[in-house]
C-alpha cells in the first residue's frame, strides 16, 4: 500500500515537471513552502513569495501562515513546473472543487434541559464553533444573542462586510464572519461570483450553511416548523455556543481547496475551538493526506487544540465510499431519528403503500387519478423524469412514477408539473433500497422504498386502467426502530489506510429541521419562490454539525480535554442499539449494521460527558502514524509544517492510539495470522478505579487482552495494554461487507468503555 502512495507521488511530480511548455492554460495551484528556509533579507513571506519563486509576476490569491505555510496563485503550467524546482517548495498541487455533503435531534442524542451535559457545560456558553460552509442568514431567531454573556476575550476574528452584510449582522452569537472567494473566482470558466444568485459576502444564498450552523449551535426558537412539519421548539446541540462563519462554498459552484485552506488558516488564527466542515471530495477519490487540503488544514487545527468534525459523505451504501479519512478528523456518518413524515400511495386495487413526503400544498383529498410509468418505454431519461424527457400527452392529468437517481429528487417533480402531471411517486431502485428522506415537493409527491415501488410497477403492468392517489399524514414522533443507519451514509472500510476504522460514529442526519435562508425556497430550486424560516434536510452534512455541537459541549464541560479525548469520549460511549433495545440495523439491507456502516455507533451525549477512560493522541503520535505508512519526511512536512525525522524502527499504523481497532490480514496468506495492538487509556473518572476487559470475539477469530485488568490510582492515571487478534482466513466468518466484527469493552461497574474490532482480509498491492 505504501509503495502505491510513493508511486502516486512520483507520477504527480512527473506530471508537473514534464508539463508541456506550450500549454499556457492558467490554473490555480496551492504551493506548500518550508517556512524555515525564508532568507532574512525578506521582511515578510509575501515579499519572498512574490519575488523569488518565478521569473514572472504571479497573481497570489491567498497567503497561508497558520495551519499551512505557503500560498495559492494562478499560474501557467510553465510557472508551476518552475516553482516545483525551487528548493524551498515541499509540494504543489492543483486547486480542486469540492461539494457539500448535503429540533428533535438534541433529545434523541440524550440531551435533557437543566441536567446532564447541557447543564454541566452551560449549553456550550463560551465555546466558539467555526463553520466552513455557504455562509449564514443572520436575521434568523436561531442566531439571537439575547441573554448571552460577552464575547470570549480570546476571540481575534472580525465581521467582514460585503453585499447585504454589515458589521451589525454580527453579535454575541455570530461573533465573526468572513468569506473566501478568490479561488472560486480564479477558477476557469467561473469569472467571479454570480451576483444574480449570490451575495459577495458571508450572507447565505444556498441555505446549507445556515442549516448546519443552527444545527450545531442554534438558540431556542419557539413555534418552529417547515410548513407545519416538525413543529415544536427548534434548537441546536450547543444552544449557547458562539458561531464564527467562514463562507467557502458558493451556490451552484461548490467549494475550492484554496479557499477552504484559507478558511482553516483564518479560523485557527481567529481563535475557534471547534471546526465543522460538511464538505467532501470532489471526484469520489480520496487523495493521500499530503495532497488533501482538508486533511492538511484539519491537522494544523487539531495540532493547536481545535476539534475538527467532518461529514463522511453521501455515497452509501457503496463499500469504501467514506471520505475525510485523516485520523485527526472526526468523521461522521448519518442515522435516522424517531420522527418521520409519512405519506401513502393508495392504489386503485385498494393497496396502501407507506412512503415519506414533506409536501405542504393543496392535498388530493382522496381523488383517484390515472397512474403512468414513463420508464415502460425503455428510455432511461424518461424513467428518471429528466428535463424535457416526458411527453405531455402521456402524463397530463396523471400521477407519474419517476425513478430515483441522476437528477435532484425535487427537480423530477418540477419536470412532471411542467408536463401537466398532477402528482409524482418517487421510486427507489435496488441501490437505494428502503432508504427514504423527506422532500418539500412542489407537487403532491410520495417517496417509496424499492419494495413498494416494485409493487406499484407490477400493479401498472397487470391493470388496464391503473389509478392511484396520495395522502399525507404530517409529522409522527416516537417512531421505532430508531436510529437506523441511513442508506446514503458513506461506508468503510477506509480506502487509504484500512488500519484506521472510518467512519468514526454516526449522528442524526435524516429529516433534520434547522434554520434556512430567505434567498431560496426549501427545495433549493430556482423556481421555488416559497420563503421558509426553517427547512428539513438529510445528509451526512446534517450529521456533522451534531458532532460539532457535541464537541462544543464536551469542551465546555472539560476544557482540558484534547480533540482526541473529546472524540474518544463520544466513540467509546456510542450506542449500537436502537430504541427497541435491539441491534441497530442498516437501512439499505435491513440487517444488523456493522462498524463499517456506523463506526463505533450512534453518539449518546448523556454518557459521553463521563466516559471513564479516554484514548488520547498527541502530535507525535500522528507523526509516527505518518511515518508508519511510509510517507517520507518531505511528504510529512507538507502536513505538519515542521521538519520530522522518522524513528529507525517504524511503528505499525494500527498502533495509533485510536478508540477502535482495525485488523488488516492478507487474504492470500495461509494459516493463522496474528497482530498485536498497543493502546493506552487515560483515567478521567474516579481516581481509584479498576477496569476489567470484556471481549466479544469476531466469528472465526481469537482475541487476547494483556493485562485484562487495569488498576488506576492517584499516581497511576495512564495504563497501556496489548490486544492480540488472531485468525485463519479460511475460518473467518465474513459478513456482506467483507469484514468480521467484535468489541473490546473495559468495565468498572459504572462505565462501559467500548471499542469496535474490525477484521478486514485484503489482497496486498
Amino acid at each position: 500500500m505504501a509503495s502505491s502512495f510513493l508511486l502516486l507521488l512520483f507520477f504527480l511530480n512527473l506530471s508537473l515537471t514534464t508539463l508541456s511548455l506550450t500549454d499556457e492554460l492558467i490554473k490555480t495551484y496551492i504551493v506548500r513552502i518550508d517556512e524555515h528556509s525564508k532568507p532574512s533579507i525578506f521582511p515578510t513571506h509575501f515579499n519572498w513569495y512574490t519575488t523569488t519563486f518565478t521569473t514572472e509576476p504571479v497573481q497570489i490569491l491567498h497567503i497561508y501562515d497558520t495551519v499551512f505555510h505557503g500560498f495559492s496563485a494562478t499560474l501557467t503550467s510553465t510557472q508551476a513546473s518552475s516553482i516545483l524546482q525551487h528548493p524551498s517548495v515541499l509540494a504543489i498541487f492543483e486547486d480542486r472543487r469540492r461539494q457539500l455533503h448535503t429540533t428533535r435531534s438534541p433529545q434523541f442524542l440524550g440531551l435533557r434541559t437543566q441536567r446532564g451535559l447541557w447543564s454541566e457545560s452551560d449549553y456550550g456558553s463560551d465555546v466558539i464553533i467555526g463553520v466552513l460552509d455557504t455562509g449564514i442568514w443572520p436575521e434568523r431567531r436561531s442566531f439571537s444573542d439575547q441573554h448571552l454573556g460577552p464575547i470570549p476575550s480570546r476571540w481575534k476574528g472580525v465581521c467582514e462586510t460585503g453585499v447585504q452584510f454589515t458589521a451589525s449582522h454580527c453579535n454575541k452569537k455570530i461573533v465573526g464572519a468572513r468569506f473566501f472567494a478568490k479561488g472560486h473566482e480564479a477558477s476557469a470558466g467561473i469569472g467571479g461570483v454570480n451576483q444574480t444568485i449570490e451575495f459577495r459576502s458571508a450572507r447565505d444564498a444556498d441555505g446549507h450553511g445556515t442549516h448546519t450552523a443552527s444545527t450545531a449551535a442554534g438558540r431556542y426558537s419557539f413555534e418552529a416548523s417547515m410548513s407545519g412539519y416538525a413543529s415544536g421548539i427548534a434548537k441546536g446541540v450547543a444552544p449557547k455556543a458562539r458561531l464564527a462563519v467562514y463562507k467557502v462554498c458558493w451556490r451552484n459552484s461548490g467549494c475550492f481547496d484554496s479557499d477552504i485552506l484559507a478558511a482553516f488558516d483564518r479560523a485557527v488564527a481567529d481563535g475557534v475551538d471547534v471546526i465543522s466542515i460538511s464538505i467532501g471530495g470532489g471526484d469520489g477519490v480520496s487523495s493521500p493526506y499530503y495532497l488533501d487540503p482538508i486533511a492538511i488544514g484539519a491537522y494544523g487545527a487539531v495540532s493547536r487544540g481545535v476539534f475538527v468534525s467532518s461529514s463522511a459523505g453521501n455515497d452509501g451504501p457503496t463499500e469504501m465510499s467514506v471520505t475525510n479519512l485523516a485520523p485527526w478528523i472526526t468523521t461522521v456518518g448519518a442515522g435516522t431519528i424517531d420522527r418521520n413524515f409519512p405519506s401513502y400511495v393508495i392504489l386503485g386495487n385498494g393497496k396502501k403503500l407507506s412512503g415519506v413526503s414533506l409536501y405542504s400544498g393543496l392535498p388530493l383529498n382522496g381523488k383517484m387519478f390515472p397512474l403512468v410509468y414513463p420508464g415502460k418505454s425503455g428510455f432511461l431519461s424518461a424513467s428518471l423524469c429528466m428535463e424535457s424527457s416526458l411527453d405531455p400527452k402521456l402524463v397530463n392529468g396523471k400521477i407519474v412514477i419517476c425513478d430515483r437517481g441522476s437528477s435532484p429528487r425535487v427537480a423530477k417533480g418540477l419536470v412532471v408539473k411542467k408536463a401537466g402531471g398532477v402528482g409524482m411517486i418517487l421510486a427507489n431502485g435496488a441501490s437505494h433500497g428502503e432508504g427514504l428522506v423527506g422532500d418539500a415537493h412542489l407537487i403532491p409527491a410520495c417517496a417509496l422504498g424499492a419494495n413498494e415501488a416494485d409493487l406499484v410497477k407490477s400493479y401498472i403492468s397487470s391493470t388496464s386502467n391503473p389509478t392511484a392517489t396520495i395522502a399525507f399524514r404530517g409529522t409522527v414522533t416516537g417512531v421505532k426502530p430508531a436510529p437506523i443507519v441511513a442508506s446514503f451514509s458513506a461506508r468503510g472500510p477506509n480506502g487509504l489506510t484500512p488500519e484506521i476504522l472510518k467512519p468514526d460514529l454516526i449522528a442524526p442526519g435524516v429529516n433534520i429541521l434547522a434554520a434556512w435562508t430567505d434567498a431560496i425556497g426549501p427545495t433549493g430550486l430556482d423556481s421555488d419562490n416559497r420563503i421558509s424560516e426553517f427547512n428539513i434536510l438529510s445528509g451526512t452534512s446534517m450529521a456533522c454539525p451534531h458532532i460539532s455541537g457535541a464537541a462544543a459541549l464536551l469542551k465546555s464541560a472539560h476544557p482540558d480535554w484534547s480533540p482526541a479525548a473529546i472524540r474518544s469520549a463520544m466513540m467509546t460511549t456510542a450506542s449500537n442499539n436502537n430504541n427497541l433495545f435491539e441491534s441497530m440495523t442498516d437501512e439499505s439491507t435491513g440487517k444488523s449494521a456493522t462498524p463499517f456502516d456506523m463506526g463505533s455507533g450512534h453518539v449518546n451525549l448523556d454518557l459521553a460527558m463521563d466516559p471513564g477512560l479516554v484514548y488520547d493522541i498527541g502530535k507525535n503520535d500522528y507523526v509516527n502514524f505518518l511515518c508508519s505508512i511510509e510517507y517520507d519526511p518531505k511528504m510529512i512536512q507538507v502536513i505538519t509544517r515542521t521538519p520530522v525525522t522518522c524513528p529507525r524502527r517504524t511503528a505499525m499504523p494500527e498502533n495509533l492510539n485510536y478508540p477502535s481497532i482495525s485488523t488488516v490480514f492478507a487474504i492470500s496468506r495461509q494459516g493463522i495470522q496474528s497482530k498485536t495492538f498497543i493502546r493506552t487509556v487515560t483515567n478521567v473518572g474516579p481516581t481509584n478505579s479498576v477496569y476489567t476487559a470484556n471481549v466479544e470475539v469476531p466469528k472465526g477469530a481469537s482475541v487476547m487482552v494483556k493485562p485484562s485488568r487495569l488498576v488506576f490510582s492517584p499516581t497511576v492515571k495512564k495504563l497501556s495494554f496489548a490486544v492480540t487478534v488472531s485468525a485463519n482466513s479460511k475460518d473467518l466468518v465474513l459478513g456482506d461487507s467483507g469484514g468480521a466484527f467484535g468489541y473490546l469493552s473495559w468495565l468498572d461497574g459504572k462505565h462501559v468503555v467500548r471499542s469496535p474490532i474490525a477484521i478486514t482480509p485484503i489482497q496486498p498491492l
